[in-house]
């Protein structure tokens, strides 16, 4: 687990040396936009077609997105709960809510389970966000932005979600796992190449987003309760709920580990659209995804890794 990470650390430390360097006079943020781009439009949708066009779909991915779903509403609704009573100010309690309830499933997730169970890991890791994350967060997650922030405009997170490329790709692989058409060698082989290329710039793109720069005092108070609830309290509540289901093995591992992983990158997204406080969201980021670099070897020693 601890080559697994420091593998990691160094693709993501490449992309906060960019952010330091500006190579070419090239702006990290730009550059992360263009890399997150290509993998959100091309990259990804590749590499979901190709693994959910060959896993056996089951009542296993079921519980997956059923144990998935609950630890994000779980720990919604107690985060929620929390920043009401605190009387945080609005902008500042709905990046916090999303920094605390919506794992990095895919940018983080599915190169830690890649590593740790391999093709078994990263189906895991490609159901947990698509059949439950994803949609959650693009639907329910929008709604809360809309919420609590000072955008003016009507939230249409239906039609947000019917945009996400990788979830195209995903109702496709389904349909033609389900119908049991094989997947050509010719095709197989390219969609390999094109999903080789996700991990790598999906570390180095999120490395371009973490910045220390952002940190004020200020907001240790608030951002312990959502680490809390975003590193220890998602992952109990999911692991909880999988036992509950019957999941054991690979399968529990996989979802506790995904349920672990740091606040989710693209809630920078929501945070900017919806006038939502970004600074903190960033920080936020920044400080779980440090974290990890403890907690996932924890959790993964206690999962019996």
């Amino acid at each position: 687990m601890f080559q697994v990470l420091i593998q990691m650390a160094a693709l993501i430390l490449c992309g906060t040396l960019w952010r330091a360097a500006r190579p070419m006079g090239i702006d990290a943020d730009v550059a992360r936009r263009v890399l997150t781009g290509l993998v959100y439009s091309l990259l990804l949708p590749a590499l979901v077609l190709a693994v959910l066009w060959r896993t056996p779909l089951g009542m296993d991915s079921g519980r997956i997105a059923l144990a998935a779903a609950a630890g994000i509403l779980g720990t919604l609704a107690l985060a929620w709960g929390l920043f009401r009573l605190t009387g945080t100010a609005r902008a500042s309690a709905g990046a916090l809510i999303l920094a605390g309830c919506f794992p990095n499933a895919t940018y983080m997730g599915l190169p830690v389970l890649e590593q740790l169970l391999g093709p078994t890991g990263r189906s895991i890791a490609l159901q947990y966000d698509l059949f439950a994350c994803t949609p959650i967060l693009l639907t329910l997650g929008i709604l809360l932005a809309a919420a609590y922030g000072d955008h003016q405009g009507q939230a249409h997170p239906l039609k947000t979600l019917l945009k996400v490329p990788p979830l195209w790709a995903a109702l496709l692989a389904i349909t033609l796992n389900l119908s049991g058409v094989p997947m050509p060698q010719a095709v197989e082989s390219w969609l390999q190449m094109l999903g080789n290329g996700v991990i790598p710039l999906m570390l180095i793109s999120l490395g371009m987003a973490l910045k220390w720069s952002s940190w004020e005092r200020r907001y240790l108070p608030l951002l312990l309760p959502t680490l809390l609830l975003q590193l220890m309290v998602m992952p109990l509540i999911v692991m909880s709920v999988a036992q509950w289901l019957g999941l054991s093995g690979e399968l529990l591992m996989g979802v506790t580990m995904e349920a672990a992983m740091p606040s989710v990158v693209i809630g920078l997204v929501l945070c900017d659209r919806y006038g939502l406080n970004t600074g903190l969201y960033v920080i936020a980021v920044t400080v779980s995804t440090a974290l990890t670099l403890v907690t996932l070897p924890l959790w993964h020693g206690w999962l019996g890794g």
